[in-house]
């Protein structure tokens, strides 16, 4: 069996109570589906008259099937002579009867704890894939589409638990079933019975020929889904550009391409899939002919067998068929299920190389400053960032400057640690940042970024994910100092006003506001605005900066900006590019050199 099956099931092993519960009514389903089915001949000899005479209670001679067989005449026979052949034959219909009742109960109660089990181990299949997903290092998903991942969440992991788990059904219900049934004809003849045995393993053999190639077609559908649901989240996330840009028609062709390739290769793969079931359906029709041939020559010709024997030798060799086509069918959603769970298994496995140390450096305060010195870091090859050293002392604020893609956003992601450090060091109050915990780090830092990333959620709830427990009162202030309380109470539901989608609701000034607001609210020491007003008009622009100097006072802060006219005031602004620091000062000695910060004052016609 394959490894990936070994690392799924793990997910079910707080849930195996349920599996042993499966089991055990399953062997009674067996039990009483052979039950039900033998049951059916002494019927039938009744209804024929040929049920034998057995006037005195039998007695246990060591071979049980004669001793059920004499001692069921026994009481029919006593029924037939007291009451009437009529209440000989409802005795049969009521044992008939409660064999199918109590097979059907226990079916129920077979299925009713692989529930259980199957949304058990769904749940925390889910669970922990989410899990890995949000611990993940960002630079994971520089490599991924989100599309992709949404459909490792949720149809792969959907797939495994109806395909692997199905398997418990499959590896004990149906064996058990057919080996149930198998003992009850041996009971009634084995010579036929050899050739129901012989029929099974050629079966699964054709059937397992057919079946191959399954894992690989699988696994091109699931891949060509995650492209699907790439291009659709782009598409619904991207739908002002598209539209702006008369692009409909190249972003359709995208889509329509991926369809047509989804298209192709599930018809492909359920195509092959289908034939699990008429394939075995008419091996299985094979073999019931051949029993009627050599079935029909015992009865009629050599007298060997009697006709409601052979009748219910014959429904029980029906009955074979469909747990047969179970278990055929169970090998190919098994193929299916394996390209399922190595996707899910590929983020499950991902090593996340941005972790806690072993007894991690744990403080809730901010005391002397940040240092980073000599860093060199590189996304890919080129290095972003070369030889960078700088100081940032407690309650000052620093400005970077530069040119797009002289690595002022990287110092922001090395801070947060969102990246790691590849040379050099950054440590913040003397403490290397890889020795930090890193819950206890992210607790000193408070992030605005120029994209406002908000939730579709009310405007409390996504100022409550920078302080959970905090008052109505304590978000209003927050919200005051970022002057946004004065379009926020105009708003319907005021703080619980939804923001919908992305905050769609909102203007982008009103947005950045929030994000300000939500930062304010964490209250941290340090304060990290990446390009927090880049995006802004001129009057919200002048709302947000407003807010931010506010958000600043008595905090250490690192801002990144385009607009120079935002860190005018800042206590030593670097100019950075390609990597390097090129200069550094206030504003006033940095206009005074008449270097690279004077050119881009100029460029941007600010005096």
């Amino acid at each position: 069996m394959n490894s990936s099956f070994y690392k799924i099931v793990k997910y079910a092993l707080p849930y195996k109570r349920f599996a042993f519960y499966n089991i055990f009514f399953n062997i009674l389903y067996a039990i009483f589906n052979a039950l039900s089915m033998l049951m059916l001949i002494p019927m039938l000899g009744v209804m024929f008259g040929k049920t034998e005479r057995v006037t005195e209670i039998p007695k246990y001679d060591g071979e049980l099937n004669k001793y059920g067989e004499a001692y069921l005449n026994y009481i029919l026979t006593t029924a037939k002579d007291e009451h009437g052949p009529q209440h000989a034959l409802l005795i049969m219909i009521s044992l008939v009867i409660s064999m199918f009742l109590l097979k059907n109960v226990s079916n129920y109660f077979a299925m009713y704890n692989v529930t259980f089990l199957r949304n058990g181990t769904l749940r925390d299949l889910r669970i922990a894939l989410y899990n890995k997903v949000i611990h993940l290092p960002l630079s994971f998903y520089s490599e991924k589409r989100k599309g992709d991942v949404m459909v490792r969440l949720t149809n792969d992991v959907g797939e495994v638990q109806f395909a692997f788990l199905s398997i418990l059904e499959v590896i004990f219900k149906e064996p058990l079933t057919i080996i149930g049934m198998l003992f009850t004809m041996l009971f009634i003849n084995a010579k036929l019975t050899l050739f129901v045995l012989i029929f099974i393993p050629l079966s699964g053999l054709m059937i397992s020929r057919i079946g191959k190639g399954l894992k690989r077609k699988s696994g091109r559908v699931q891949q060509e889904s995650g492209v699907f649901v790439s291009i659709l989240e782009e598409t619904l996330s991207g739908l002002k550009v598209i539209k702006s840009y008369n692009s409909e028609g190249n972003f359709f062709g995208k889509f329509n391409a991926s369809a047509d390739r989804l298209y192709t290769f599930s018809n492909s793969l359920l195509n092959r899939n289908n034939l699990a079931n008429p394939v075995s359906e008419f091996l299985g029709i094979v073999v019931i002919a051949i029993l009627l041939w050599f079935g029909g020559n015992m009865v009629l010709v050599e007298n060997t067998l009697n006709g409601e024997k052979f009748i219910g030798f014959m429904l029980l060799a029906y009955g074979i068929l469909q747990p047969a086509k179970a278990i055929s069918k169970a090998s190919y959603t098994l193929k299916s299920a394996l390209a399922a769970a190595e996707r899910v298994l590929e983020v499950l496995d991902q090593e996340n190389t941005i972790t806690n140390k072993e007894n991690a450096f744990v403080k809730d305060t901010f005391d002397k400053g940040i240092s980073i010195n000599n860093i060199n870091f590189a996304y890919e090859k080129e290095k972003v960032l070369k030889d960078f050293s700088i100081e940032v002392p407690k309650g000052k604020t620093i400005a970077l400057v530069g040119q797009s893609g002289s690595g002022k956003s990287t110092i922001a992601n090395l801070l947060t640690r969102f990246y790691d450090i590849q040379e050099g060091s950054i440590k913040i109050d003397d403490v290397e940042i890889r020795d930090w915990d890193m819950h206890s780090l992210r607790a000193l830092i408070g992030l605005v970024t120029q994209d406002s990333i908000l939730f579709n959620d009310s405007i409390k709830n996504n100022l409550l994910i920078g302080k959970q427990d905090a008052t109505d009162e304590e978000i209003i202030e927050a919200l005051k100092i970022a002057n946004a309380y004065d379009f926020v109470k105009d708003l319907p539901n005021g703080i619980e006003t939804n923001i919908g989608d992305g905050g769609g609701k909102l203007s982008g000034g009103q947005k950045q506001r929030i994000s300000i607001a939500r930062a304010v609210l964490k209250n941290p020491p340090i304060m990290i605005l990446d390009e927090a007003t880049s995006a802004l008009d001129t009057e919200s622009e002048k709302l947000v900066q407003d807010a931010i100097e506010k958000m600043m006072q008595n905090r250490t802060s690192i801002v990144i900006a385009h607009r120079l006219s935002t860190i005018q005031k800042a206590d030593n602004i670097i100019v950075m590019q390609k990597g390097k620091i090129v200069e550094q000062g206030n504003h006033n000695d940095l206009l005074a050199k008449n270097g690279t910060y004077a050119k881009l004052v100029a460029l941007q016609s600010f005096e």
